[in-house]
């Protein structure tokens, strides 16, 4: 399938971004990697280049700051090279790609948080499926905020299944093999992740100060 350019010009740049990744690439991930192996750097440079975009977005998700997605993603790519060797080709890359970097960024979040500061995650909308369904008794502009606060109070193993489904949209195979679990655990994480969204929301809600009465 060839996209051009007339095909294009009416999609939003996020959905031909999508698209693009969606489709079979020209060189597969493991001729790319038994190059690299070899010392090819354009090779190594080829897979960066193929996956970049997404890693950081991921990355970003947990951390919400641009330079230290950058920098994580960076640190990410770095362990990957130094370990080619140990990859294993006759299972997919890019899981393996996604698991070293979440571990990577959860890692420092671990580190941060020991050192006092507060980890917060990316500017959550809620929509479905995590939507608690309730109407929000806030001014509107601070609701990415509560939803973050939400998001750090739901425990990491289920908190990071939530965001790689529901806001990156891995497929549970993809997550189960990004955080070394079998596919039920994950089905199981996500249903518990969103019943404990929902009812930490619903308490938001039945906690916040009542809005004041105008005369």
């Amino acid at each position: 399938m060839t996209i051009t350019s007339k095909d294009c010009s009416d999609m939003p740049e996020s959905y031909i971004e999508n698209l693009q990744e969606s489709l079979p690439s020209a060189v597969s991930d493991a001729r790319l990697i038994e190059d690299a192996r070899r010392g090819d750097r354009d090779a190594f440079r080829d897979l960066v280049l193929r996956y970049e975009k997404k890693l950081y977005r991921v990355i970003y998700r947990f951390v919400h700051e641009d330079t230290l997605a950058e920098d994580l993603a960076q640190e990410t790519f770095l362990r990957v090279y130094e370990n080619l060797d140990q990859f294993d080709l006759s299972r997919r890359f890019g899981p393996w790609l996604f698991r070293i970097g979440v571990n990577l960024t959860l890692d420092f979040l671990r580190k941060r948080k020991r050192r006092g500061r507060t980890s917060v995650f990316s500017e959550i909308q809620p929509d479905e499926p995590m939507n608690p369904g309730s109407a929000d008794p806030r001014n509107h502009q601070d609701m990415s905020e509560e939803v973050l606060r939400v998001m750090e109070d739901i425990p990491e193993k289920y908190r990071s299944v939530l965001v790689l489904r529901d806001l990156e949209n891995f497929s549970t195979a993809e997550i189960a093999a990004i955080v070394g679990r079998k596919e039920a655990t994950i089905r199981w994480r996500l249903a518990e992740a969103r019943n404990r969204f929902k009812a930490l929301w619903l308490k938001r809600i039945e906690d916040a100060p009542s809005p004041p009465v105008e005369s």
